[in-house]
């Protein structure tokens, strides 16, 4: 069981089947393009979250995207490769794990993570940040979203049986916007 399928428990029954098949527990794999923007001052600051494992620090549009997913024990793995235009790849790879009740965690190192919950809403999944993860060995520190970067918002929507579109936003209360990735996606099953 994946763990979005863990925490949508049984709201998962009720997800359009492209959103089943990109959330599954078998190795799977989307691709498509994305939509890569963010304030030109968030530069320094993405530079630095990308040393970390997190999101990326350049700006595209149309960018080829593919992200293959595999589950090892209760732990899904999503590697993400991004290629731009001019032929530059990056990667923004990340683990997922289920934590409390209707909620999962997406660890971008082996200390940090952000702890969501999300939630059926008509046919579509949306999901908010609850909080940040710092990862000490057995130890799970909870961070509020406040202390960091901003508040974390996912939208997925499914087109057909196989196609869907997310949208990523990161939002400060006092900033406004400072980070957007959004694509469609066409997610299909892959040999393990």
């Amino acid at each position: 069981m994946s763990p979005m399928q863990r925490a949508l428990g049984s709201d998962w029954a009720r997800l359009p089947r492209a959103l089943q098949a990109h959330h599954s527990s078998g190795p799977a794999v989307d691709r498509g393009h994305m939509d890569i923007t963010y304030p030109n001052g968030m530069q320094p600051m993405l530079g630095l979250l990308a040393r970390l494992g997190a999101l990326v620090s350049r700006k595209g549009q149309g960018v080829q995207t593919t992200v293959v997913k595999h589950m090892e024990g209760e732990r899904q793995h999503w590697r993400r490769t991004m290629v731009f235009a001019d032929g530059q790849a990056l990667q923004f790879n990340s683990v997922w794990v289920p934590s409390g009740p209707g909620r999962l965690i997406e660890y971008i190192n082996p200390h940090l993570g952000l702890e969501m919950q999300p939630a059926l809403v008509g046919q579509q999944i949306h999901y908010c940040g609850v909080r940040f993860i710092l990862q000490a060995g057995r130890l799970r520190l909870p961070v509020p979203q406040w202390l960091g970067p901003g508040v974390t918002r996912i939208v997925e929507v499914a087109l057909d049986e196989q196609r869907f579109e997310m949208d990523f936003r990161l939002t400060h209360p006092w900033f406004g916007q400072l980070f957007r990735y959004a694509g469609r996606f066409t997610t299909s099953q892959s040999d393990p």
